[in-house]
Formats: C-alpha cells, sequence, structure tokens
C-alpha cells in the first residue's frame, strides 16, 4: 500500500492543488496523505484538514532530517514523495509504482518523469547503477521502500542532494533503483534570495558528492560571463521593446480590414 508524503512551507494554494488532485483522481490508489510541514505561517494546516491529509509539524528544517521524518510518519511500505508544488498527472501514476514495487523485491526505489531528459533518460535506458545523478531518485516526484530506509536512512548532515546520496549509497548495497513512467509536473517560482541558497547547497553538495572542486579561475570567468549575459540580454529587451511599441505604432496608422 502507498503513502503518500508532502513536504511543505507556507505553499498553501500549491497544496490545496496537490490534495484536491490527489483526493479527486487518485483516491482509490493510496493509502494515506500525510503532509510534513515547515512551521508554516499560512492556512496550509487548514487546508490539509479540508482533504483529510494528517498534517506533521518538522521544526527544524534539513533535506535529509525532513526526508527521515516522511519515513518516520508513513505508515505503510511504499512512500511516495511530493513537494507541495509539484503534483502527479498521468492517471496512473500511483498504479505503475505500485506494480513496480510488486514485481521486484528488491527495488529501493522509482523515479518518475517530469521532463524532457528524465523522459530522455528513461527511453534510453540510463541505468541509475551507471549514472545515479540523472536516474537516481528525486525529491519530489520519486517513491522508495521504507523496508530499506529503516536499514538505510538518510544522511542528515548533507547540505542538499539527500536523494541523490541515498541512491548512491543503496545501489552500492546491492539494490535496485529504477525509472517508472509515472508523470508529473514540478512547477516553482523562486525569489532570487532562494535561489542563491539553493546555489551555496548546490557548491557544497556537488563537492561532497560528485566530487566537483571549483578553482579561482573557473569561479572568475563564471562571473564575467553572468555580468556579459545580463548585459546583452538588457539590451536585447529594450532592442524588441521598441521594436513592439514601433510595430503598435504602425499597426495604429494602417489597420487592416475586419472579417
Amino acid at each position: 500500500m502507498i503513502s503518500v508524503v508532502i513536504r511543505n512551507k507556507n505553499q498553501e494554494v500549491a497544496l490545496e492543488f496537490l490534495l484536491k488532485n490527489l483526493r479527486e483522481r487518485y483516491n482509490d490508489d493510496i493509502a494515506e496523505i500525510v503532509v510534513v510541514d515547515n512551521l508554516s505561517t499560512d492556512r496550509s494546516e487548514e487546508v490539509s484538514a479540508k482533504y483529510k491529509a494528517r498534517f506533521e509539524t518538522i521544526e527544524k528544517f534539513s533535506y535529509g532530517g525532513s526526508a527521515n521524518f516522511a519515513a518516520q510518519k508513513a505508515t505503510h511500505d511504499i512512500v511516495v514523495i511530493f513537494s507541495a508544488h509539484s503534483y502527479p498527472v498521468s492517471h496512473d501514476f500511483f498504479k505503475l509504482i505500485q506494480e513496480k514495487f510488486d514485481k521486484n523485491d528488491n527495488l529501493a526505489g522509482v523515479r518518475c518523469l517530469h521532463n524532457s531528459n528524465d523522459y530522455k533518460n528513461y527511453i534510453n535506458n540510463v541505468k541509475a547503477k551507471d549514472d545515479p545523478n540523472k536516474s537516481g531518485l528525486i525529491f519530489s516526484g520519486s517513491a522508495f521502500n521504507k523496508k530499506m530506509w529503516r536499514e538505510h536512512p538518510f544522511k542528515e548532515d548533507v547540505a542538499t542532494f539527500e536523494d541523490k546520496e541515498w541512491s548512491k549509497r543503496i545501489l552500492n548495497e546491492g539494490y535496485d533503483i529504477d525509472f517508472v513512467p509515472s508523470i508529473f509536473n514540478y512547477q516553482i517560482k523562486r525569489t532570487k534570495a532562494q535561489l542563491f541558497f539553493r546555489f551555496k547547497n548546490d557548491v557544497i553538495g556537488n563537492y561532497q558528492l560528485w566530487h566537483e572542486d571549483i578553482a579561482l579561475l573557473s569561479a572568475s570567468k563564471g562571473l564575467v560571463m553572468n555580468f556579459y549575459r545580463a548585459v546583452k540580454d538588457m539590451f536585447v529587451d529594450m532592442y524588441y521593446a521598441v521594436k513592439r511599441y514601433l510595430y503598435v505604432i504602425s499597426f495604429i496608422s494602417n489597420k487592416p480590414d475586419k472579417f
């Protein structure tokens, strides 16, 4: 049976859409819905109650810590984890996940599809053992086996990529991770501050997990290129803004006949 766990913080609008979607389209495929909330100050708890989702509060957030907390709160062995700003799309989303786990007792997790790269890797049969970054778990939009998690919980001292680190470690233990053609959507708009927060964690995570080091020269080149692209984009935007304005003026003066 399947537990759906949703990580959330102050996303009542997105959360309500996800919960409405789950209840109206997939209610018979899932056994429970748990919202893992990081001290939201909006209506997230009220929204969760509206759709009969269990509301659990985590006070100190970390990526690995919240994933462990989510696994602890899930009642069933198949745990599908979402962020509040994502949602399943394909009608057989959970059925395909259930089938995958039913057919393979050695299966630790499955990665669902949410963009063109995922789909290409799925079609091209890129195995998680060969590339755990491209084909390992992603949180959100993955499912994992709680039995394997009990033996190998998520690391809580990683800056980010708790999903990829677990994938790499669990594959080394001899378990399987596979793609499943269950389609979901991942949609979020981050502020500049949120993007910078992600950037800092990604730098640390890429170094810890994939051993990607950064030299001062490459960092300096990156700064120059960022300035160049910003200035170029500004002038291109201004150019087409003027062109649109001139076109509208021309249109006003030379309107075509109406049909």
